[in-house]
């Protein structure tokens, strides 16, 4: 064996298959062609799925203004498209609201955010003569004094919008009454922000080089902790129903970084940063909760690489590579992949600026059924609760779909959200200060069980090794024993040799004259023990040499004859007791080298269990 290890994983062999392999017609439909995408320098994805549409940051004039394409109408678009028209500045992040495939927020340089609903019916391609016709937004947010960055909804209750501006703050909005609740102050600009799955806390990264975890209903940060050390901008993903953050940014010498953080204490990330590369272009992290998988996509580069999180860590899986740079990068949320293709994750890069090519992220399976353990229920259409009852403290995650229904093209089946134990679901209760909010007296009720009262059977305790006195005794015993069948066998002829014979009645019969033969000392020990004893002749008792050699059993084994000469046994008995001391040294040998290989074996353990 070389010492290698695979690492077992249902994710191992994803691979990422593009849509356009070579620059041809065909391949051409199946992108979104003839997209003119905005070239404004902030820091932003420029794209942003559902499974229904897809919204496009758009290089326009006279105002800002973004597309929304249909997923179904691909190819080449057509040269005037109905825009979504209303900011006085470019567009320069947008969101689609995670329980309304048709309502998207977005955010400009002019320090408004708007809320726009998409029409009904609503296409790209209008008849002949027709002149296409912008849609209007149906609320605008204002309250920033300067531009507003990023745009992003709560992902449990229903119509709560976050927003950051360059004014240093974050507002939470309640978008049916179009006015903010809450304000997050900070000392620098936000660069990026995400909730967790409960929607009670959120994480943001500034130019400041902090990390931040605010508990947003008490507008007060539960954690600051130092982020990346780089002057670049950094990005963070809240990691799901885990209590786990995850950034992305860079060291001080500019190298990209990737970190694990623990929500509870963010002094530094788990294990220390992991290097990726060199490259210079900001790193976009999106989070995948059923597959537990985190993808990185880089700006200015073509790859997207991706981890699984395991043990705390993320282990690589591998990374689609590809010759086209990127600028903006969207995921399809899970309820839109294509399950009959075993599509785990899909993906829409911008290329060259002039058109978006979808990249399906497969596990290769021959079965054509639907994969169970690779489609877990997801996150469906029905928030936890109201924005009422979120700004007035509620929590809760919301409903999951099984997508088996999805997959067979019924109606999504609902299944209530399962309860997570505290340390797996992010909750403001867990961080926050006695003062502001007591935690469950949980632990207290679960001191007094009864379960622990009951008796515990006795573990298991090794008896002491055997002394060489006790050896010599068993190993004498022994050979008493089989002196005994081998008598026995002598005299009768046995079937069997598990039965239990009894002794036979010891027969008079004449003695066979000796023969002096030169003999060696295993062979001379083997005859004295295995030589019958002639009963005509009277015994004459042996004085035992040692105490050791008198504590074995004798009453199995017949006496020597009394015509062997005294000198001759007292040999043979000395020959015995020097070959159970011998057998006793190797009996101590072997047991220090058993010793020694189970402590390698106990080392090896340890270093696979590092490894892995």
């Amino acid at each position: 064996m070389s010492g290698r290890f695979v690492r077992s994983s249902k994710y191992r062999h994803v691979f990422g298959r593009p849509t356009r392999k070579v620059p041809t017609v065909e391949a051409l439909e199946q992108c979104y062609d003839n997209i003119r995408i905005s070239k404004n320098a902030w820091d932003t994805n420029l794209v942003k799925a559902n499974p229904t549409y897809l919204s496009v940051n758009w290089e326009a004039s006279g105002g800002g203004a973004f597309a929304v394409i249909p997923l179904n109408e691909k190819g080449r678009l057509p040269e005037q498209l109905p825009l979504f028209r209303g900011h006085k500045a470019v567009v320069l992040d947008t969101d689609w609201n995670p329980f309304d495939d048709s309502l998207i927020a977005s955010s400009s340089d002019d320090g408004k955010a708007f809320i726009w609903r998409v029409p009904e019916d609503f296409t790209l391609r209008t008849e002949e003569g027709e002149e296409p016709k912008d849609v209007a937004p149906v609320k605008q947010l204002a309250g920033h004094s300067r531009k507003v960055g990023h745009v992003l909804f709560n992902p449990a209750a229903a119509n709560v919008l976050a927003t950051s501006s360059g004014d240093y703050t974050v507002k939470l909005w309640d978008v049916e009454a179009g006015s903010p609740r809450l304000t997050l102050k900070h000392t620098d600009i936000v660069q990026s922000l995400s909730w967790s799955a409960n929607g009670s806390l959120l994480v943001t990264t500034s130019r400041d080089k902090k990390l931040r975890i605010w508990d947003v209903r008490q507008e007060a940060p539960a954690h600051v902790a130092p982020g990346h050390a780089g002057a670049k901008n950094s990005r963070v993903t809240w990691m799901g129903e885990h209590d786990r953050i995850a950034t992305t940014g860079f060291s001080k010498m500019s190298d990209r970084q990737l970190g694990l953080w623990d929500m509870r204490d963010p002094k530094e990330p788990v294990g220390g940063f992991q290097m990726l590369d060199s490259i210079s272009g900001v790193c976009m992290p999106f989070w995948d909760d059923s597959t537990q998988c985190l993808y990185l996509a880089g700006k200015g580069d073509g790859n997207i690489r991706y981890f699984e999180y395991e043990h705390d860590r993320f282990e690589y899986l591998s990374e689609y590579k590809s010759g086209d740079p990127q600028r903006g990068v969207a995921f399809l949320p899970k309820r839109g992949v294509n399950m009959h293709e075993n599509e785990v994750m899909r993906a829409f890069k911008t290329v060259n600026d002039s058109y978006v090519e979808p990249i399906s992220f497969i596990v290769p399976r021959r079965a054509e059924v639907f994969q169970g353990d690779i489609y877990p229920p997801v996150v469906g259409t029905k928030p936890a609760m109201s924005a009422a009852d979120w700004f007035e403290g509620a929590e809760g995650l919301p409903p999951k779909i099984d997508l088996e229904s999805v997959y067979e093209g019924e109606e999504p089946t609902e299944i209530p959200p399962t309860s997570k134990p505290v340390s797996q679901v992010a909750s403001s209760s867990t961080i926050l200060s006695p003062s502001k909010k007591e935690p469950e007296p949980a632990p207290s009720k679960r001191e007094p069980e009864p379960a622990k009262e009951l008796p515990q059977p006795s573990p298991a305790i090794r008896s002491p090794p055997p002394s060489m006195k006790e050896q010599t005794s068993s190993i004498a015993a022994l050979a008493s024993k089989f002196d005994d069948k081998e008598e026995s066998s002598s005299g009768e002829d046995d079937t069997s040799s598990f039965e239990e014979v009894a002794k036979p009645v010891e027969r008079h019969q004449p003695r066979p004259p000796e023969k002096h033969t030169q003999t060696t000392e295993p062979e001379a020990i083997t005859h004295k023990l295995n030589s019958p004893v002639s009963p005509t002749k009277p015994f004459t008792p042996i004085s035992p040499l040692n105490p050791a050699s008198s504590a074995a059993p004798s009453s199995s084994q017949p006496p020597p004859s009394a015509d062997l000469s005294g000198s001759n046994d007292q040999i043979t008995l000395q020959d015995i007791r020097t070959l159970l001391e011998a057998q006793s040294r190797t009996i101590d040998g072997q047991s220090e080298k058993i010793a020694m290989l189970t402590a390698e074996v106990d080392r090896l353990k340890h270093t696979i269990g590092d490894r892995m």
